[in-house]
Formats: C-alpha cells, sequence, structure tokens
C-alpha cells in the first residue's frame, strides 16, 4: 500500500479488504429437488458470520463436515461436532454460530410436515443432537443423492430411511427388524419392470402398492440383495447397452432409456460397466467390423 496514502483512507482500505476477503470465504449453494418431502437443501461454509435467533417452518436436518457449530435452541446452549446429526424442530426458535477459529461447512436438509409429524416437536427440543454414526452417514448419502439430477428414487429411498431413524430416535423406542415380505418384493420389481424408461417414484409405488414406503424398500433389499433404485438403474443400462450395440448415439440413448441426460448416462453406465457408453459403442463397432 502506498506510503503516501492518507492514514485515513489506509484504514478504509485495509477494512473493505477484510470484508472482501471474509466475504470470499462464505459459500453457499442451494437448490430444491425434486423429492417429495425436501423444502430445501442448503449447504454453506461460513468463517465468521453468526446467525440471529430464527425459526423455520421445517424441520432442519444438519451435519456439519468441518469445524463446529454452537446453537441455543429454547434457551438452552448445544453444539454440532463431526459426526452427529443435528436435527431442529419448525417454529422452535434457535441460532447458530461458529465453534471453532476455521468456522464451519455445514449441509442442511430441510423436511416439510409428511416426514416428520409435528408431535416430535418436543422430544427433538429436549435432544436435538444425535451421536449416531449409521444416521450420519445415511444422511450424507442422502446429500449426495440430492445433488444427482435423474437420481430422485435414490434421495427419496435414502430419505424414507433416514426419516425411519429419526422417528426411532425421538420416539425411544428400538428399532423393528427387517420383515421379510416376498409378494411385496415381488410386485414392487414388476412395477419397476413395467416402468423401466417412465420410472416411478416411491410414494407413487407405495400408494399402489399398499405398503408403507419404509416397508416397501427393506423388502425389496431384503427379498432381492439390492435396492430399489439399484434394481431400475441396472434395467435401465441393460437396455442401454443393447441400443449402443445397435449403433444408437450416447445421447439418444440416455433419452429414450430414462436417463435425466447423456452425463447422467454416462456416469451410471461407467460405475457398472467400468467404460464410458462412448467407448463401449466405439468398442462393439470394432468388433462388428
Amino acid at each position: 500500500m502506498d506510503r503516501d496514502c492518507p492514514a485515513a483512507v489506509r484504514r478504509v482500505l485495509y477494512v473493505l479488504c477484510v470484508a472482501a476477503e471474509r466475504a470470499e470465504q462464505a459459500e453457499v449453494s442451494a437448490w430444491r429437488p425434486r423429492v417429495p418431502g425436501v423444502v430445501e437443501v442448503f449447504h454453506a461454509r461460513f468463517t465468521e458470520y453468526a446467525y440471529p435467533m430464527h425459526v423455520h417452518d421445517a424441520w432442519t436436518l444438519l451435519i456439519v463436515d468441518d469445524g463446529a457449530v454452537r446453537y441455543d435452541l429454547d434457551r438452552h446452549e448445544h453444539g454440532t461436532p463431526l459426526g452427529t446429526v443435528t436435527l431442529l424442530p419448525p417454529h422452535v426458535p434457535h441460532n447458530g454460530s461458529p465453534a471453532t477459529p476455521d468456522g464451519f461447512r455445514k449441509r442442511v436438509v430441510y423436511l416439510d410436515g409428511s416426514r416428520l409429524s409435528a408431535g416430535l416437536i418436543g422430544a427433538a427440543v429436549d435432544g436435538p443432537d444425535l451421536p449416531d454414526p449409521l444416521l450420519r452417514r445415511r444422511v450424507g448419502q442422502l446429500h449426495a443423492a440430492l445433488g444427482r439430477p435423474g437420481d430422485e428414487l435414490e434421495a427419496e429411498s435414502r430419505l424414507t430411511l433416514v426419516a425411519e431413524r429419526l422417528r426411532v430416535h425421538l420416539t425411544r423406542r428400538d428399532p423393528a427388524p427387517p420383515r421379510r415380505d416376498p409378494a411385496l418384493a415381488r410386485q414392487l420389481r414388476e412395477l419397476l419392470d413395467a416402468r423401466v424408461a417412465a420410472g416411478v417414484t416411491l410414494e407413487e409405488a407405495a400408494r399402489l402398492l399398499h405398503a408403507h414406503p419404509a416397508h416397501l424398500v427393506r423388502a425389496f433389499s431384503t427379498a432381492y440383495g439390492i435396492a430399489p433404485h439399484q434394481y431400475l438403474m441396472s434395467r435401465r443400462i441393460g437396455r442401454a447397452r443393447r441400443l449402443l450395440l445397435d449403433g444408437v448415439p450416447p445421447g439418444e440413448v440416455a433419452s429414450v432409456t430414462g436417463f435425466y441426460d447423456q452425463a447422467h448416462l454416462t456416469r451410471h453406465f461407467k460405475k457398472l460397466v467400468g467404460v464410458t457408453p462412448g467407448r463401449y459403442r466405439t468398442g462393439s463397432a470394432r468388433w462388428a467390423s
């Protein structure tokens, strides 16, 4: 900085530089996925920002990936360190601020009342922080699915299991052991087979088959050793392979086999087959020639 610059101006410039630096340290992304029950997904990194007291009209499901958060809920102080899942109930005032010098990085899913009823608010106020490694891992998997357009069935299935485990914590009941239901599993498989390209939401499947979504997922997984969304994706990839062998371009294959776009097809194709659709198609053409 120029030493001939007046001290007052240097101070102003310094303050502006610090403010700009701190602003750059705030990273925020938010979106609304096409998943029933999800109001908003919010990812953020803050170094010094502190939330004032406020309320939400939705349930706040929070995990911290770096640092820690301290907050007040119903006039009691709490903290969310790594490995803990925090569930803040709707309509109850709370705040939030960094608990470490480097701030925190968090991921939040806001859920409406269809996933957790208002009758559980009191239990959430009494115990909002849940040190549950399995729940923490499932919430992380949910966020991963919510960030991938086209994987809504997976996100819905994972959210169903997350909500079920949250209810177990809030009601303080032991989780029910998985119940075998091969007839229901077969009905769901038949429904998925009939809608490979069109797809089906878990909510719609539960309504058509007159079953609870969580029971539907567990019955299918128990019967076939694979989750419904994995089964549907396998069927789509199978169709994609046949079309690629027929010489259909990957972009067209994606649109007729139920994928969100070509990138969605490529990601799952490479995961299941080991190569991209383009390389798979090129290799088949060489063999044919």
